[in-house]
């Protein structure tokens, strides 16, 4: 298998060409200066990793600002603080100030000249608008939760790409490579859907799993980088 095997890579968004982890410390800070909390930006991680996992669950179709503004309010009533409304609301439309990855934009702008370049993203279409200006690519498609009224690793969403690939692209599973950092939200069901997967290892240098769960039985992957400049780096030497 060579990374040129394919027509079109789809992306997860948030961990992969999003600095998210960055993005919800830095939006967490308010709550914890206010609260007077000294938490570990790991710690911190873990928790919105496990928090968001089971809100996504129990209401699958919840629109991405508002289920962020949920997990909010889990982590003060958890740390016993305080509940903020008006900080909660402002956790839920954190996501526009997300920063995006050093290498996403460049990276993605020389696999646009090799791939036809699909997302399918656990947010919603105002919160991606936002964080696609930072991306600088125009993608031939874009799939979110709020389209699809599920959240990864729901299986719904990956056949909803599929049919979408299929319908709007003319292209087919064999097509495809998905790329994404999160074994838990991407790879898992990926694998499942039959997809080759290529994993932006972008925690390669860290312990745990950050703000995504970590699977029961880790997924195998076709590629594995450690950011997206690997790969498109990877891309030119195969096709030299």
């Amino acid at each position: 298998m060579k990374l040129t095997d394919f027509k079109v890579l789809t992306f997860d968004c948030y961990g992969t060409l999003i600095d998210w982890e960055t993005g919800i410390w830095n939006a967490l800070q308010p709550l914890l200066s206010a609260g007077g909390i000294a938490l570990e930006r790991e710690d911190a991680l873990a928790r919105f990793g496990r928090y968001e996992s089971e809100q996504e669950e129990a209401t699958p179709s919840l629109r991405y600002p508002t289920l962020l503004a949920a997990v909010h309010a889990r982590f003060a009533r958890d740390l016993g603080l305080r509940i903020h409304a008006d900080l909660n609301e402002r956790f839920g439309a954190s996501v526009p100030d997300w920063p995006a990855f050093p290498d996403s934009a460049e990276a993605l702008a020389y696999l646009k000249r090799h791939y036809q370049l699909v997302i399918l993203s656990n947010v919603d279409r105002q919160s991606f608008a936002a964080s696609n200006r930072k991306l600088g690519v125009t993608f031939d498609g874009i799939h979110t939760a709020e389209d699809i009224g599920s959240y990864k690793p729901d299986p719904r969403n990956f056949a909803f790409l599929l049919e979408h690939l299929e319908a709007d692209l003319g292209l087919g599973a064999h097509d495809v490579l998905h790329t994404a950092q999160s074994l838990f939200h991407d790879h898992v069901p990926a694998q499942k859907a039959g997809l080759a997967r290529a994993w932006i290892d972008r925690r390669f240098d860290k312990a745990g799993s950050g703000a995504t769960l970590m699977p029961e039985q880790r997924p195998s992957v076709d590629f594995h980088f450690k950011s997206l400049a690997d790969m498109a780096r990877a891309h030119r030497e195969a096709m030299a």
